[in-house]
């Protein structure tokens, strides 16, 4: 890298998962808004033809009269002449296909099991975490050999067995995974200003907050706007809409209400703040997973009724066709490029670490202490501070009582199913998944049946493992 005038030039990142047909377009994008960084963005995937593709689209994007900066792309067809000399390394893959994914999803529906996203945690986050877990095996691996001062952002889910299997392959490596459903949170207490206060807010970074827990499973212990506690303001919010649920107007407050096919109204959200007193700060798809069966996804009537929706595996398939038939046309130019800021903060985080801003957002990343009831090593989602070479956790202090039950639970399965993982000892594994709270309901048998029934249907993935 090179340092001149408060600008950042000769920068290599290395894109794990290149040939991306969503996330590398818009880190083209945020990467292009910036003026005081470039440099070069190695695109490597095992679909070398994608990262190809995705080479042409990313040097086209320089073309455009509002590019502030000049990135080289370029589709590397080994892991090794992606890495090598990296500054940064950005990991986004898709384990497997959606047709194993559509097993992870709709398989447990058979045992009356449902998912509503099916890769973070239960049935389906689990198995698919076997198979991605020894494919991140072999990305730490390879950049503590080619890159290991590199700074690793990892996007890829099941987010916390993903970078906990970073760090224990390479302890000294600096990763962190980022997810913004928290963003998410906040702009929906900017709605909850504006309805219940009449307090317009314009940027959701106004909205101070403590994040603690596990990713698509955090929590808020503080929300305030300047210095308005936003807590009882929230409870108002809540006893208003916990029957009918609360969309806005411009149905802005998630990425996913601009989708209809994965409508929410926050009902989950409210109910859990009613039950709990603290603001679970993810997508109600999200948090229904974590939460005993019986409370959100015992049914399609039940989900119907907390007015969130179940994500079929047909409806991704559909969209990944829809993302193809888009790259040949961004490719072949009869589809316009844009430059548009995603709302991610990636670059943002690397602009900070090289000293060019300050940021406090949340990140994932193994705990040193940040909540201090939570086992040493397991990786929780709190804010960090990004300054100047360093991510530093912010001490985000004890998950309260009232919710201690619930992430504790979560926290002990996850660590049970990485250690399974890497000991590749399927009787440990299937103890996490027998006790889930969305397969406990079902005998040990059964639970054993559908464990091994996921398994044949993902078989072609999951070869390391003697079954």
């Amino acid at each position: 890298m090179e340092y001149k005038e408060n600008k950042v030039n000769n920068i290599k990142i290395a894109y794990i998962g290149g040939g991306s047909r969503g996330w590398a377009w818009g880190l083209m994008s945020d990467l292009a808004m910036c003026d005081d960084i470039s440099g070069d963005v190695c695109l490597y995937d095992i679909d070398y033809e994608a990262s190809k593709n995705n080479e042409i689209i990313g040097n086209r994007m320089n073309t455009l009269a509002n590019a502030k900066s000049t990135w080289n792309y370029k589709a590397s067809k080994t892991i090794e002449e992606a890495l090598t000399d990296a500054d940064f390394v950005i990991i986004s893959i898709l384990p497997g296909t959606f047709d194993e994914m559509e097993s992870d999803v709709h398989t447990p529906e058979k045992y009356g099991i449902y998912q509503s996203v099916g890769d973070t945690f239960g049935p389906g986050g689990i198995v698919r975490a076997m198979r991605t877990l020894p494919m991140f095996e072999h990305i730490a691996a390879s950049i503590k050999q080619y890159c290991p001062e590199a700074w690793v952002i990892n996007y890829t889910n099941p987010m916390t067995w993903c970078v906990k299997t970073l760090y224990r392959v390479f302890p000294q490596i600096k990763a962190f995974g980022c997810c913004h459903e928290v963003f998410g949170t906040q702009k929906l207490l900017m709605h909850v200003l504006k309805d219940i206060e009449g307090i317009t807010v314009t940027d959701r970074s106004e909205i101070k907050v403590n994040p603690v827990s596990v990713n698509h499973f955090t929590w808020l212990t503080q929300a305030y706007y300047k210095n308005l506690n936003l807590f009882p303001i929230y409870r108002k919010f809540c006893e208003k809409y916990k029957d009918t649920g609360y969309i806005p107007d411009n149905g802005a407050v998630h990425d996913n209400w601009a989708n209809a096919t994965l409508e929410t109204h926050e009902k989950i959200k409210m109910d859990l703040f009613m039950r709990y007193g603290y603001i679970a700060a993810a997508g109600d798809r999200h948090l229904a997973e974590f939460c005993n069966g019986s409370w959100y996804l015992s049914s399609p009537d039940r989900v119907k009724e907390m007015m969130f929706e179940l994500t079929p595996v047909s409806h991704r398939k559909e969209e990944l066709k829809q993302r193809i038939a888009r790259s040949k046309r961004l490719m072949d130019g009869k589809e316009a490029l844009t430059i548009n800021p995603t709302g991610e903060e990636g670059v943002s985080q690397i602009r900070a670490i090289l000293g060019l801003c300050e940021l406090v957002t949340n990140v994932n990343m193994p705990n040193i202490g940040q909540i201090p009831n939570l086992p040493l090593g397991a990786v929780v989602e709190t804010n960090a501070v990004f300054r100047d070479g360093t991510v530093t956790p912010v001490m985000a202090g004890n998950i309260p009582d009232e919710i201690y039950p619930l992430i504790s639970k979560v926290v002990t399965e996850q660590i049970l199913v990485e250690e399974g993982i890497h000991e590749r000892n399927i009787d440990k594994i299937l103890m996490a998944f027998s006790s889930d709270p969305l397969v406990c309901k079902l005998s040990p048998a059964d639970a054993k049946e559908l464990f091994y029934e996921m398994i044949e249907n993902t078989k072609k993935y999951l070869t390391m493992y003697k079954i």
